[in-house]
């Protein structure tokens, strides 16, 4: 593969990680939010040079970044209209006619990213079946041309009653529109999500609207920057499903990208999970602005077909904005290294979910902050070495945490470690809990910035008794993005009766889905070797929801009921008999797969070399203060023993070893710490 570069832009930290033969290297430097491009070039920049790689010699980018996530969440992005049916402009409003918080006499639901003022509509009717009960009135287009100038709309999302089962007036409209509207950029519900459920299908092709040209805009300015430091390779981009895609399908589908770092980090637990041999893991990533913790089973991560973002509610469903792609299902709390902590009208202490970010940042790195944050208590509590933060290009200052932390008592930095870990304690509980599942048992992988100084009281919290820290953990996504798959899923919506199951018409839509994925993978992948797997979502008839059933080529009726049955049964425990299934939705994902890791061999364990230095550590457990060994990452060898209390220090992070842990150094100089009874 040559020399593959690897870019992960957060919150707070854009990560870089080189990975050329033999070994890989990595960089850490705050995000440069006014313009993201900024920190990648001037990173990719100074990693090559210390690595000394020629901009030449790469042959891959794989990069993955939170901005159409943070312009969703902030309300950053285009001035953005929609396009509807008539007498339908207010879906995307009445949403799912539910309240989400039932007894909040003042609860508001979240604002759809179109106003109603920028919510057009035209005389036009497809039917349920495909077939047209009212033909699009093109003459209405020029009306909502002159309209959408008019309102500066920079822009539109098409989305018209049932396209998913009959395109051809979105199709047209767009055609008609992009003539009238030179420059306003268009999204099609049909290409975007062409699936059923019009509020989920006009919410996401909305979203996809609204940072669509924020997006493309980034990509072309970072592409021309790549080119200019003389690094011609192409880049791919990280998806929320797991896959890699091409530039070209990133800008014109980026709401795909949206909770892409996190998918990378989902990929890494996975692979290192499978070196270990773990078949019950629970990844947990935490970073300078959010945490995120996925449940990994038998080396299959929990997949879902939606997700809501911008949520007004924490943790509360049905606050957000519904987005429908396929994405890795995992739970996202504000709870990051940045997270500012403050206390209540009732005086208890009160941390997230805003954060400090880079700018200015928490109030230790010196860069104009005043906040106390979480970064600022783990300095205070000894769980952070101010001299070898960042490698030392981030000297941390203590008074200044000190100051920050003064109007909130001097118990206060406790408190705000043990609140911040509870709260993500409480979403990893009621995540495992909504799957099924359970926390108890499970191995934890930890990896982020902030996650290996929270991991193990995190870890005793759920039950867990055991938590792996990777190699480069504080880049942990970025090295992600190194194992992940080039792939593309592509979903039509055809609702099928079991009965009336046509498997010539199936196999032919297959196919057609088949060659649009096509021209996404193979844009960056070889044919030969390419896996495709299929997927029916089906349901009794009558139900409201449906699951997800694997599904062969070649399917017929019969089988295609066995397998439903099946899936039902091992979801519920049991199927309803005298109910007929029904498919709603088919799905095909193509994708490169990459080979699965060499399970590592056992070592022989030795005691670490005596620590040089100490610290005072603060156990938040206990609350007792305990002098703890400092050691090096990069002095310690496979096989090395550290009893804690101790800190591990290395250029992007720090793990906190605590008293009644210890530390082992694995084959793949992975930390694995256990906890001793």
């Amino acid at each position: 593969m040559g020399h593959r570069l690897a870019v992960d832009i957060g919150g707070t930290f854009t990560d870089l990680v080189l990975e050329t033969p033999g070994r890989t290297h990595s960089h850490k430097l705050l995000t440069t939010p006014d313009a993201p491009e900024r920190a990648v070039l001037e990173g990719a920049r100074l990693l090559l040079a210390s690595a000394g790689v020629a901009p030449g010699a790469l042959s891959l980018v794989l990069h993955g970044t939170t901005l159409a996530t943070n312009a969703l969440i902030e309300r950053k992005g285009a001035r953005t209209a929609l396009l509807t049916t008539q007498g339908f402009r207010d879906s995307v409003e009445i949403a799912y006619e539910h309240r989400f918080a039932q007894y909040d006499l003042t609860m508001e639901r979240p604002a759809p990213l179109a106003p109603r003022a920028l919510r057009y509509t035209v005389p036009e009717r497809i039917a349920a079946d495909g077939g047209v009960l009212l033909p699009l009135d093109e003459a209405a287009l020029e009306g909502v041309a002159e309209q959408a100038r008019a309102d500066g709309v920079t822009a539109l999302a098409i989305c018209f009653l049932h396209s998913f089962t009959n395109d051809a007036h979105e199709r047209r409209a767009a055609e008609v529109l992009s003539a009238l509207l030179p420059g306003v950029s268009l999204s099609l519900s049909c290409e975007v999500c062409p699936e059923v459920r019009e509020y989920d299908r006009a919410s996401t092709t909305l979203a996809n609207a609204y940072v669509r040209p924020l997006m493309d805009g980034y990509l072309a300015r970072l592409e021309d920057g790549l080119r200019a430091q003389g690094i011609a390779a192409p880049v791919l981009m990280m998806m929320s499903s797991g896959g890699l895609c091409t530039v070209g399908a990133a800008r014109r589908f980026p709401v795909r990208l949206v909770e892409s770092g996190p998918a990378g980090g989902a990929i890494l637990a996975r692979h290192v999970a499978a070196q270990n041999g773990l078949t019950r893991v629970l990844a947990f990533d935490m970073g300078g602005t959010t945490a995120k913790l996925t449940l990994i089973d038998d080396g299959r991560f929990h997949m879902a077909r939606s997700f809501e973002v911008a949520r007004a509610y924490r943790f509360v469903q049905g606050s957000g904005l519904p987005i429908r792609i396929p994405v890795i299902e995992l739970v996202e709390i504000g709870a990051g290294g940045g997270s500012i902590a403050r206390r209540d009208v009732l005086g208890r202490i009160q941390v997230g979910p805003d954060s400090a970010g880079s700018a200015p940042g928490p109030a230790c790195y010196g860069l104009g902050g005043t906040a106390p944050t979480v970064t600022d208590a783990d300095l205070l509590l000894g769980r952070l070495d101010p001299a070898m933060f960042a490698g030392g290009s981030i000297p941390l200052d203590e008074d200044a945490a000190r100051d920050a932390f003064a109007p909130l008592g001097a118990d206060a930095p406790v408190g705000v470690a043990e609140i911040v870990d509870e709260t993500m304690a409480s979403a990893a509980r009621v995540h495992a809990v909504e799957n099924g599942e359970d926390t108890a048992g499970r191995t934890m992988i930890a990896f982020g910035g902030a996650a290996p100084l929270h991991a193990a009281r995190l870890a005793q919290k759920l039950g867990i008794t055991r938590v792996l820290v990777p190699r480069g953990a504080g880049v942990g996504s970025a090295h992600g993005f190194l194992q992940a798959p080039i792939g593309f899923e592509v979903v039509r919506t055809r609702y099928t009766r079991l009965d009336a199951l046509d498997e010539a018409a199936l196999e032919a839509m297959f196919a057609e889905m088949r060659r649009e994925a096509e021209a996404v993978v193979l844009q960056a992948a070889p044919r030969e070797g390419l896996v495709e797997a299929r997927t029916a979502f089906m349901r009794y008839r009558g139900q409201g929801h449906e699951i997800a059933v694997p599904i062969t080529a070649g399917i017929g009726a019969a089988a295609l009921q066995e397998a439903f049955t099946a899936a039902y049964r091992g979801i519920f425990g049991r199927a309803i008999p005298g109910l007929q299934p029904e498919v709603m939705t088919w799905a095909l994902a193509l994708s490169h797969p990459v080979p699965p890791p060499t399970r590592l061999a056992e070592i022989t364990g030795r005691d670490a070399p005596a620590a040089a230095q100490h610290r005072a550590l603060v156990d938040p457990a206990t609350g007792l203060t305990a002098p703890a060994a400092i050691q090096v990452r990069d002095a310690l060898k496979p096989g090395a023993r550290v009893p804690g209390p101790a800190l591990i220090i290395e250029d992007e992070t720090t793990t906190v070893v605590p008293a009644g842990w210890s530390a082992t150094i694995n084959a793949a100089e992975q930390i694995v710490l256990e906890h001793s009874p």
